[in-house]
């Protein structure tokens, strides 16, 4: 008797609440990410993930860039079980101006939010930030803001903790983020900690960002170095390597996915990533596995989980890699 497969998780509700004036860029980065997830789900025939909506207290408002957004949703009354994300964005000004019809109508609205860590979460990209604080949702909790509202903010709710030069800081159920670019970098983080660090890689490749930001704005991801060129057929490598780094993949296979010869694909390899093939599916496996470590698994553990053979493989790609210390270094006290 075979095991049905399991039921694809629920698309989560990704809901941007706009005023008059949002700042475009605040709210179509993240959009245009999210979009793009989806695409690219689809394409591995898997269900989309994000179920984006539009929302304000008048179906047709002026983007900050005189462009007028028309058919927009109301501003959702109820909450069905899927997850949900509601989305606040910035303004133009140093100020955000919260006496307006419309701002009075989405801070009432925001009140009656009950937030809720996998239910519903809250991304404020730049002063978005500032608009939670009006609605009394960001009390004891660390946020930032574009640099700009960093003292509007601390004036507007005083018990929160303001985090000043951060790309965006995470305090679920609310995440934020410094603004205009950065809410595409949180949300970039959104997508990996759901869908996987591969799909996020690709979501930035087709972006064309060479960078991605972390919350910290750590050392780059181990899938994204190597990633800042156009060539087509090194990608398409890449993206399977990244997919699938369990999988046996001597150089023949790696240049059926580029259609080209095992010789030729490590030239362009060398050329536009500047690694060879086969280097660049250890650094894979490497970041794997520490992500592995640190999440609390055995070295044994960590290499089944990147595609080592053994843990003695794990350690020796470790060495040549040149990284700090020995793998168990890295692995909690209880997986060792």
């Amino acid at each position: 008797m075979t095991t049905p497969p399991p039921e694809p998780p629920s698309p989560i509700r990704v809901v941007f609440a706009l005023l008059e004036d949002s700042l475009a860029l605040d709210w179509a980065g993240p959009a245009e990410a999210l979009r793009i997830a989806n695409q690219l789900l689809v394409a591995r025939g898997q269900a989309p993930r994000f179920q984006l909506e539009f929302a304000a207290g008048r179906p047709a408002l002026r983007s900050s860039v005189g462009v007028t957004l028309a058919k927009l949703s109301p501003l959702p009354t109820a909450w069905d079980e899927r997850p949900a994300w509601i989305v606040l964005v910035g303004q133009p000004g140093n100020r955000i101006d919260v006496s307006t019809e419309g701002a009075r109508e989405l801070l009432h609205w925001l009140r009656g939010q009950r937030l809720a860590p996998g239910r519903l979460e809250l991304l404020a990209v730049c002063a978005g930030s500032v608009l939670a604080a009006h609605a009394g949702l960001l009390a004891g909790r660390h946020v930032t803001t574009h640099h700009q509202h960093l003292e509007e903010l601390a004036a507007t709710e005083p018990a929160c903790d303001v985090v000043a030069n951060r790309v965006f800081v995470l305090d679920p159920p609310v995440y934020s983020s410094a603004g205009v670019t950065t809410g595409i970098d949180l949300v970039l983080h959104r997508v990996a900690a759901l869908c996987g660090e591969a799909l996020a890689a690709q979501v930035a490749q087709t972006m064309v960002m060479p960078l991605r930001r972390g919350p910290r704005d750590a050392e780059l991801s181990p899938f994204l170095l190597h990633r800042d060129h156009l060539h087509p057929a090194v990608h398409r490598v890449q993206d399977a390597l990244s997919q699938a780094p369990r999988q046996p993949w001597p150089l023949a296979a790696m240049a059926d996915v580029a259609h080209t010869s095992p010789r030729h694909l490590a030239r362009l390899f060398a050329e536009h990533a500047g690694i060879s093939p086969q280097a660049y599916l250890q650094s894979i496996r490497l970041g794997i596995a520490q992500t592995a470590l640190r999440a609390g698994h055995s070295v044994t553990q960590a290499a089944e989980l990147a595609g080592f053979a053994s843990d003695t493989q794990l350690r020796r790609a470790w060495r040549a890699g040149g990284l700090a210390g020995r793998p168990s270094d890295q692995a909690t006290p209880l997986s060792r």
